[in-house]
């Protein structure tokens, strides 16, 4: 992948770690296109000179919209970056969160996926093209708490690897971003403010910095993300351990919230 000189859109890329990828990419002289839902959002991101289009990733008609109007405002568009996202809570023992995990997969799973067939015809006819994906840490050790947004993630990490090998004779490059636990308002003030959580800055540098070092690398894992990228090659002990360990933290860091549902 080519980092700079790139036309780049970015679902979910008027804030938290798409922002920060946007501001990024278009420090390196590329142009940025940020999509999202929030009006109030895209204009912020507009008045910080980006260009923007609207999406529900949750409907079908907006994501291919989305994809024909990008290709004939942007007919230079060579890269997309799979950023948008929800995250909730779900206590499924109360039989009450088929609402929240049907929103979950729309947005997180098959979002990405119909907007990848969407683009990838006029990608398969530019010079190169790169397609990445944002999984999370979760994607390998979920956080029981949060199962359809693990679940999404797992499967988003299972469709790349996919398509990865289904385009590796084409002119379209495959990549996964695996961010850790990111102070964004991914799930509200709280993790926006939460010590525990990795500064967003401090993530995007090193996103930034490992694509500089190996830009034809398939994985984008930051330092705080490879143990849980790396669990299941630890063995079975190792990985309960870190399941257990992880889970017992965050269920109790959460009680009032957990308790609340």
């Amino acid at each position: 992948m080519k980092l700079n000189n790139q036309t780049i859109l970015i679902t979910g890329g008027a804030s938290g770690i798409g922002l920060g990828l946007a501001q990024a990419f278009k420090a390196m002289e590329n142009t940025v296109i940020v999509a999202g839902r929030s009006a109030h959002k895209l204009q912020s991101a507009a008045n910080m000179g980006f260009s923007t289009l609207t999406v529900d990733m949750t409907d079908t008609a907006s994501i291919e919209s989305l994809a024909a109007e990008a290709i004939r405002k942007f007919p230079a568009l060579n890269c997309v970056i799979h950023n948008a996202g929800i995250m909730k809570n779900e206590k499924l023992s109360k039989g009450n969160s088929v609402a929240v995990a049907t929103e979950t997969l729309l947005t997180n799973l098959l979002g990405p996926m119909t907007l990848t067939q969407s683009l990838l015809p006029h990608f398969l006819k530019q010079r190169s093209a790169t397609i990445i994906t944002v999984t999370s840490g979760l994607a390998f050790v979920p956080l029981a708490m949060t199962p359809t947004y693990c679940a999404s993630k797992a499967a988003v990490h299972s469709y790349t690897e996919s398509l990865r090998y289904q385009l590796k004779d084409t002119s379209v490059g495959v990549k996964e971003i695996v961010p850790p636990y990111v102070r964004t308002s991914l799930m509200g003030d709280r993790q926006a403010n939460d010590q525990n959580a990795m500064p967003l800055d401090a993530f995007i540098d090193e996103v930034m910095s490992l694509l500089k070092q190996d830009p034809d690398g398939n994985e984008v894992v930051v330092k705080n993300a490879r143990p849980f990228r790396d669990a299941s090659f630890q063995g079975a002990d190792a990985y309960q351990e870190l399941f257990t360990k992880r889970n017992d933290f965050f269920f109790a860091a959460r009680s009032s919230e957990w308790d609340a549902l």
